[in-house]
């Protein structure tokens, strides 16, 4: 069984070999405490579940959550999960962000034809979904384009012989986001292409 210290001594009780009142004083100037005591004074939580250690984690938690959040959104590679980082990605996004594409009114048109469902005109209804479905092939189409676009721009700026793989897939699917819900925000205007 492994020993404990033994308790310090109080600082008023006299310490051995010390002289009170003539007489040398032996022992330790005080009772042994009892092992119910000792248990007692030792005695203390694992873990603090102190509701003020708790609030204070809580809080610096969120703070590192806002900290990430505003990193990811300004662009800064410390605060990008692994599919946004490194400098061809942002080239890609920077030239997509750059161009305007149709691929953004997808979202809207979708919203536009699930209201036209609920009229009870079927012409209606049946021409939204043709008009849909037309749209969708064209968005299809600016997404292959571009893809080849992005490729050809990312192997004059980086070299053949260092591209990463899925950068076409990456600048396609960016594409089809509006521009102000894209994350990372734009970090370029419209038209400013990087060099």
């Amino acid at each position: 069984m492994a020993k404990t210290p033994a308790a310090p001594a109080p600082n008023d009780a006299p310490s051995e070999g010390t002289t009170v009142n003539g007489a040398t004083l032996t022992g330790k100037g005080h009772a042994t405490p009892t092992r119910a005591e000792q248990e007692a004074a030792r005695r203390r939580p694992l873990v603090a579940d102190t509701k003020e250690a708790k609030a204070r984690a809580k809080a610096d938690i969120a703070v590192q959550r806002e900290k990430a959040r505003i990193g990811m959104a300004a662009g800064e590679d410390k605060y990008l999960p692994a599919r946004d980082k490194g400098p061809q990605r942002r080239f890609v996004r920077d030239y997509v962000d750059a161009g305007w594409h149709i691929g953004e009114a997808v979202m809207p048109l979708m919203v536009l034809v699930i209201i036209a469902t609920f009229i009870s005109i079927a012409a209606i209804q049946y021409y939204s979904f043709i008009a849909l479905w037309i749209f969708i092939v064209f968005v299809i189409i600016d997404m292959i384009v571009l893809s080849f676009r992005v490729k050809k721009a990312v192997r004059t700026k980086f070299g053949a012989d260092r591209i990463e793989k899925g950068l076409g897939f990456y600048a396609a699917m960016r594409t089809i986001q509006m521009r102000f819900m894209r994350l990372p925000k734009p970090q370029v205007r419209r038209g400013q292409y990087p060099a």
